[in-house]
C-alpha cells in the first residue's frame, strides 16, 4: 500500500476488489472487461478525458443560454472570483466541464456527496495541468426536480438521525426550507452558512446552492439548477421524440436485454414516456391512453395537439426521469465526464444508444473517490490493535476470531481431538457395519453429535479467550462501528459535520488526499 507524501492525512489506498464493497458489474467496468466496451466511450483515464475534447462538439448557442442562466442563478450568491471566471469561461469553445450530481439531501447528506464534489474539482485541477490551454469547470448538478422527499429528509450526525418534517409535495427543489429551523435547535454550533442557506434563501434549491458555494466556491465549483425554462427549451426535441415516438424506451430495452444476456443485472427500467409533468406541487408521470395523454393522480389531460402546444409554450413543465436526466445534462453542458458512484455509473451503461440516437456525445463515466475516515484517536486504536488496513473490510466476527487466535498464547482449537474422534468412529463404523450394515446411520449420527460437542467446547474456549483479550476485541468493534456504522459503509451513512465541526479544514484534507484518477479506496485521517 502506498501513501502520498504531500498528503499527511492519507493513510493508504486499497484496491476495490479487496474491500468486498462493489458489484461485479462495476468492477468489470472499471477494470476494462472487453464485453462492456460497446456500452461506454472509453475508460476514465486522464488521457481518455483529454481525447474526449476532440469528440465534444458543443453548440455555441447552448453555451450562451447556459452562461445566461447561471449568471441569473448566481445573482443573490456571493460567488468567488474563481467561480465567476468559470461561469464566464463557459461561453468559450475551449472550456469543458466535469460534472457530478445528487439529490438535495439536507445538510449535504452522507459523506459521499462531499467526496463526489471533491473528485470533480480535483479532476479539473489535474486536467488543467495537462492542458493549460483549456478551461475545466467543476459542476454540481442539483437534482432539484426529484420528488422522493423521504430519500433526502434526514442526515446522521454523532450517531443520531435528524429528520426534516414537512407536508410539502412536488419537486423538492421548490420546497420552502424555512420549516427546517427545528434542527438548528437540536444541534448546537451548526455553521452560519447552513442557517443563512435554509432560513434566508427562497427555496431548497437556492439553499443548497448557497451552502455548496460556501463550502466549495473557493475551488471554483459551479452549481446548476436545471429546473429552468430557458434550459428546458433546448431539450424540446427530446421531449417531443420521447412523448410521441417512444424512442428512448426502445433503445434502452435493447441495451438492457444485451447486458442481461451477458450476465449483468440492470437497474433502470424505461417507460413508454420518460417524463413527469411538473407544475406547482405536482410531479407526476405522463401516460398515454387510447385517446389522450394523462398526468397520473391528477385530472390533467391533453390531446395530442394540446400536448404539442404545451411542450412548445411550457417546456419547463416536463421533467425527465432517470432514463433521460443524463441526456438532459449532456444537452446543457460541454461535459467530458460524469462522476458518480458504482450504482450510478452502471446504469449509465444502459443509455449510450439513446445518446447516439440524439447525436449527443456520451461522457466518460468516472467513479468518485471512495473513502473511510479515521479520527486521530481512532487511528491510535487502530495501531494498537495490530490490524492491517485491509482487515477492516473483513466480516466483524471473523476478524475478531482471527485476531484473538493470532494474539493468544494458548492453543484454542480442538483440531487434533476432532481427528482422533474421527479415527475412533471410523474403527467403530467398520466394526458395526461388518455385523449389520443398517447400523451405519446410527454411527454417523453419533459421530456428528460428538463433533458438535467438541465444537461447543471449542467455542467456549474461544469465548473465554475473547474475554481475556477484551481490550483488543473492543478496539476492533469500535473501529468497525466507526467505518461501518450499523454495518453500512461510513461514507453512505455519516455526515461530514462529524469531522468538519472539530476541524474546518476537513474538506481541504480531502482535496489533498484524493487522487481523482486513482481508482482505489482511500483511507484518511481526520485531525481533531
Amino acid at each position: 500500500m502506498d501513501t502520498l507524501e504531500k498528503a499527511d492525512c492519507l493513510l493508504t489506498k486499497i484496491p476495490f476488489e479487496k474491500t468486498n464493497s462493489f458489484s461485479k458489474f462495476f468492477l468489470d467496468y472499471i477494470s476494462g472487461t472487453p464485453i462492456l466496451d460497446k456500452f461506454h466511450n472509453g475508460l476514465p483515464t486522464s488521457e481518455n478525458l483529454l481525447s474526449q475534447i476532440d469528440k465534444r462538439d458543443f453548440p455555441s448557442a447552448h453555451r450562451k443560454v447556459l452562461t445566461k442562466v447561471l449568471e441569473r442563478q448566481y445573482v443573490n450568491i456571493e460567488a468567488s472570483e474563481q467561480t465567476k471566471q468559470n461561469i464566464d469561461s463557459l461561453e468559450s469553445e475551449n472550456t469543458y466541464t466535469i460534472t457530478t450530481g445528487h439529490q438535495l439531501n439536507i445538510f449535504t447528506g452522507p459523506l459521499y456527496v462531499i467526496y463526489k464534489i471533491v473528485s470533480v474539482i480535483r479532476a479539473c485541477e489535474e486536467l488543467k495541468k495537462l492542458r493549460p490551454d483549456c478551461n475545466f469547470v467543476p459542476v454540481y448538478w442539483m437534482a432539484s426536480e426529484d420528488h422522493d422527499f423521504e430519500e433526502i429528509d434526514h442526515f446522521r450526525f454523532n450517531g443520531k438521525e435528524f429528520t426534516w418534517k414537512t407536508d410539502q409535495k412536488g419537486a423538492v427543489g421548490r420546497f420552502s426550507s424555512k420549516s427546517i429551523n427545528h434542527i438548528f435547535d437540536e444541534i448546537a454550533g451548526l455553521p452560519d452558512f447552513f442557517s443563512n442557506a435554509y432560513l434566508k434563501q427562497e427555496n431548497l434549491a437556492s439553499a443548497v446552492q448557497f451552502y455548496m458555494n460556501s463550502l466549495f466556491g473557493q475551488y471554483g465549483l459551479v452549481v446548476i439548477d436545471a429546473d429552468d425554462k430557458d434550459l428546458k427549451s433546448l431539450f424540446t426535441p427530446v421531449i417531443e421524440a420521447d412523448i410521441f415516438d417512444h424512442i428512448s424506451e426502445q433503445k434502452v430495452v435493447e441495451t438492457t436485454d444485451e447486458l442481461g444476456s451477458s450476465g449483468y443485472k440492470t437497474q433502470v427500467h424505461p417507460r413508454e414516456i420518460n417524463f413527469f409533468y411538473l407544475k406547482s406541487d405536482i410531479r407526476s408521470r405522463i401516460v398515454k391512453n387510447t385517446e389522450n395523454y394523462e398526468v397520473l393522480d391528477t385530472d390533467i389531460s391533453f390531446t395530442s395537439e394540446e400536448m404539442e402546444q404545451e411542450i412548445k409554450e411550457f417546456p419547463e413543465r416536463f421533467s425527465p426521469n432517470v432514463v433521460l436526466r443524463p441526456l438532459y445534462q449532456e444537452f446543457l453542458l460541454p461535459n467530458l465526464a460524469y462522476v458518480g458512484g458504482p450504482s450510478e455509473l452502471v446504469y449509465w451503461l444502459q443509455l449510450k444508444d439513446v445518446f447516439d440516437h440524439f447525436e449527443t456525445c456520451f461522457p466518460l463515466l468516472m467513479p468518485r473517490n471512495f473513502a473511510g475516515v479515521l479520527t486521530t484517536s481512532l487511528l491510535k486504536k487502530f495501531k494498537k490493535s495490530g490490524l492491517a488496513f485491509e482487515d477492516i473490510f473483513k466480516d466483524e466476527n471473523e476478524l475478531v476470531k482471527e485476531k484473538v487466535i493470532e494474539n493468544t498464547t494458548y492453543k484454542l482449537d480442538l483440531n487434533e481431538q476432532k481427528q482422533r474422534l474421527k479415527s475412533l468412529f471410523k474403527e467403530a463404523y467398520d466394526q458395526a457395519i461388518e455385523i449389520d450394515k443398517g447400523l451405519d446411520k446410527l454411527v454417523l449420527a453419533e459421530l456428528r453429535k460428538s463433533e458438535k460437542n467438541l465444537e461447543k467446547i471449542e467455542n467456549k474456549i474461544l469465548k473465554a479467550e475473547r474475554r481475556n483479550q477484551e481490550v483488543l476485541v473492543n478496539r476492533i468493534y469500535s473501529l468497525k462501528e466507526a467505518l461501518f456504522p450499523g454495518g453500512t459503509p461510513q461514507e453512505r451513512k455519516d455526515n461530514f459535520l462529524n469531522f468538519y465541526l472539530s476541524n474546518n479544514k476537513f474538506i481541504d484534507s480531502c482535496m489533498k488526499s484524493f487522487d481523482p484518477f486513482d481508482y482505489r479506496f482511500h483511507l484518511i485521517e481526520a485531525h481533531e
